[in-house]
């Protein structure tokens, strides 16, 4: 989603853009190719909407009017503190909730329009030879396309991220997120869950109509046998986690699981070559920030492209650091909530740095009784600064 994203900046830049999928379109906006949804914030939408994306999804993407957080043991009742944020707070949505298989589907719909954009899909990129100049990047079908710069949007397992020989600092949770969509009795108001348990958040994100996607973290030694059960003792065990407040709770058939990692590429960039999206960093979807990173990437490029300046390694370093602002807020959710995974050494002083101006930047918060009105501060200038 990110290739296609920063594909159009590009191209709405007036530059020539060739996006190369490996992944036929067909096959990508298929229900079963990825269940996952995920949120967009107020940024990304404002993104989406200069781009011309955003009135393809809007009808398909559910405002987060509030955001409730809560606590509790696997069975027991919720703590009787909570953190609510409300969106009247701000006026408009906290955020929207929107499946993968459509926001691809509005990307698809933008790249068609622009006529210096050209999508090649299935092709794989299986080679770049850089020069001075620029790069050549060799197509499975043979085909040679020659540009400026190459940007790998390949997925944590980027290819090309390996093979030109950028490394990575990396770890696995001792987590699997699974992943459902479950229809509900009542409805959930446009009303965001993150409930801790012990073995990790389950979070209960609103969709369209009387329909929420679930992401459960789940024990790595756990989560394998949930994801065997027949579907009666599948929708049991989401009924243990989830509650009653929504009413009767049943899951679709099609579910999915993933492991959890963290990673962080060394470097963003090399001459003629630039990573962006999930090649460039991967985070726990504890924050659902993960494709509003990516997001910000193709921003930045494209604001960068359109002044001529896109292949500069300053055009890109600077996202590195985003990055690790990312990870202080993971960590500062799991204080608490931990999951047992120490990051390495230097990880964890810088991350304690950034948490610590990430935390002071909230302001005044108030934290009430059991679902009572409570409410942080906006965070508007939440991250500060944080030198890595």
């Amino acid at each position: 989603m990110v290739g296609l994203a920063l594909g159009i900046a590009l191209a709405k830049g007036g530059l020539e853009v060739v996006v190369a999928d490996p992944v036929p379109q067909a096959e990508a906006l298929a229900a079963a190719f990825d269940g996952r949804v995920s949120a967009l914030a107020f940024a990304s939408v404002r993104m989406f909407r200069r781009l011309g994306i955003w009135e393809r999804l809007e009808k398909q993407a559910q405002p987060i009017d509030d955001i409730l957080v809560t606590d509790a043991k696997l069975g027991g009742a919720p703590s009787p503190f909570s953190l609510h944020f409300d969106h009247r707070e701000l006026g408009a949505p906290l955020g929207y909730i929107a499946e993968n298989r459509h926001i691809r589907q509005a990307l698809f719909a933008a790249c068609a329009e622009l006529p210096n954009l050209t999508v090649v899909a299935p092709a794989a990129v299986t080679s770049l030879d850089v020069d001075a100049n620029g790069v050549n990047a060799t197509l499975g079908s043979g085909q040679t396309i020659r540009a400026r710069l190459a940007v790998a949007a390949d997925g944590r397992q980027s290819q090309l991220r390996e093979a030109m020989g950028i490394g990575m600092v990396s770890w696995s949770y001792p987590q699997w997120g699974i992943v459902a969509t479950v229809h509900h009795a009542l409805a959930h108001n446009g009303v965001a869950y993150e409930h801790f348990l012990p073995s990790g958040p389950f979070a209960i994100l609103p969709l369209t109509g009387n329909r929420s996607s679930l992401v459960w973290t789940e024990r790595q030694d756990i989560a394998p046998g949930m994801m065997k059960l027949a579907k009666p003792d599948f929708d049991a065990e989401i009924a243990r986690r989830f509650g009653a407040h929504l009413g009767e709770v049943h899951s679709e058939e099609l579910r999915w699981s993933y492991p959890l990692r963290f990673h962080l590429a060394r470097s963003y960039v090399k001459p003629r070559f630039a990573l962006a999206g999930d090649a460039a960093h991967g985070i726990h979807p504890i924050a659902g920030q993960g494709l509003n990173l990516g997001l910000k990437d193709a921003a930045r490029a494209g604001r960068r492209g359109a002044g001529g300046r896109l292949a500069r390694p300053r055009s890109w370093r600077s996202r590195r650091s985003h990055a690790l602002r990312a990870l202080a807020a993971v960590r500062f959710l799991h204080l608490g909530h931990g999951d047992g995974r120490a990051e390495p050494a230097v990880l964890q002083r810088r991350s304690r740095r950034c948490a610590w101006r990430a935390t002071s930047a909230w302001g005044s918060s108030t934290v009430s009784g059991r679902y009572g009105a409570s409410s942080c501060a906006r965070p508007a200038a939440m991250w500060g600064s944080c030198r890595t």
